[in-house]
């Protein structure tokens, strides 16, 4: 569970025309409580609109999903383009040697070592940068600035990190104003949508079948009882994570002990600055080494689902027409430059709304041809 980066956009503009400040972000945070609760009825209303997402459209949503993840796997195993040292050997290496250790576990052990392949290569990232830092030189400059290398594990702010830390409830105020609450609304309909595609990819790569009408009304409506609750907190929507769909997909566990224990772990970092230190410890290559295959098997998930029920002409119109405009319109920068702000932040960024929209209208315009022979599943 994240705050969704869709919803960055969006309250950037809203705190622009409220002027900044505590004021702007109390709205922000009223508009969010009134947005989960929304959410949380919209997940309990969604039985009645299932039928406006058959496989084909939830298999186009996790397909979009996984091609939007992609670069950013790809960034991270360049040591992130933040950074000045960006596509250096160095991070190369290591994003790669994490990458075929995690493979040789995956495919070439058993148990837990195959199953926590991603954990154990992690770990294997962090030990690698640790080695390095022995025998490379971990500074560099360019432009006559001193930095520090990207892969090198820097333990002096797990030092400077306090052991316990309590969070304030109610640090800001609640402002309820509409010009916040109505374009936040609209951006809880969004995540809401991509949640049902995180969804499907979960149970399609986990568990080999469809997401049930309960599953995903109580996966919405947890994503909106999660958001309002969080407010309390002064913090923003919580909506769950795209990246939890490849590492479901790759490890086949779907198990609600496992599950609890890393909500927990998250829960003891929150308590805990000096463990959340650690975690953000990780060099950005050491992430991408394993998110470049998880990212990549949520296309391969989507792709499942697509084809799980056949594919004709209809259904190869819908995937490319909606693939071709979300993917297209994510992908390309400046493309909505000169269209109103609000249509860059829902259908920009990532391109999963615009792709959704257009698979889900193209489901009920293009009816399917009675005389025509249902083809045979691709996949079994």
């Amino acid at each position: 569970m994240g705050t969704s980066s869709g919803f960055i956009g969006v309250m950037s503009g809203v705190a622009g025309s409220m002027g900044g400040g505590v004021v702007a972000y109390g709205a922000i945070l009223g508009a969010c409580f009134i947005g989960g609760i929304f959410e949380m009825l919209l997940g309990f209303m969604l039985k009645p609109l299932r039928k406006f997402f058959p496989s084909v459209v939830t298999g186009t949503v996790v397909t979009a999903i996984g091609l939007s993840l992609i670069s950013v796997g790809i960034n991270s195993f360049g040591g992130g383009n933040n950074n000045k040292d960006f596509g250096s050997p160095t991070n190369l290496l290591i994003g790669l040697a994490v990458l075929v250790f995690i493979i040789v576990l995956k495919h070439f052990t058993k148990g837990i070592w195959s199953a926590a392949s991603i954990l154990f290569g992690i770990i294997f990232g962090y030990i690698l940068c640790a080695i390095l830092a022995l025998f490379l030189d971990t500074t560099y400059v360019v432009e006559g600035e001193t930095y520090i290398h990207s892969w090198v594990l820097q333990w002096d702010k797990v030092a400077a990190a306090a052991w316990i830390s309590l969070p304030k409830i109610m640090p800001v105020k609640f402002v309820f104003d509409v010009r916040a609450i109505i374009p936040i609304m609209i951006m809880f309909i969004v995540t809401a949508v991509e949640t049902i595609g995180d969804l499907s990819g979960i149970t399609e790569g986990g568990l080999g079948r469809e997401a049930t009408d309960k599953e995903l009304s109580g996966g919405v409506a947890c994503d909106g009882i999660g958001s309002t609750f969080a407010t309390f907190f002064g913090v923003l929507p919580n909506t769950s994570f795209s990246q939890n769909v490849g590492l479901v997909g790759m490890t086949k566990i779907v198990n609600l002990f496992a599950i609890t224990m890393g909500a927990l772990f998250l829960v003891l970092c929150g308590f805990c600055p000096k463990l959340a230190a650690v975690v953000q410890l990780m060099p950005q290559s050491v992430l991408g080494g394993a998110a470049v295959m998880m990212f990549a098997s949520i296309v391969v998930s989507g792709i499942q689902l697509i084809t799980k029920d056949g594919i004709g002409n209809r259904e190869v119109t819908i995937v490319a027409v909606s693939l071709g405009l979300g993917y297209g319109l994510g992908s390309t920068a400046n493309v909505l430059a000169h269209m109103p702000a609000f249509v860059g932040y829902i259908f920009g960024g990532s391109g999963i709304v615009p792709a959704a929209i257009v698979a889900i209208i193209l489901n009920i315009v293009l009816k399917k041809d009675p005389k025509e022979k249902e083809a045979e599943p691709l996949w079994d």
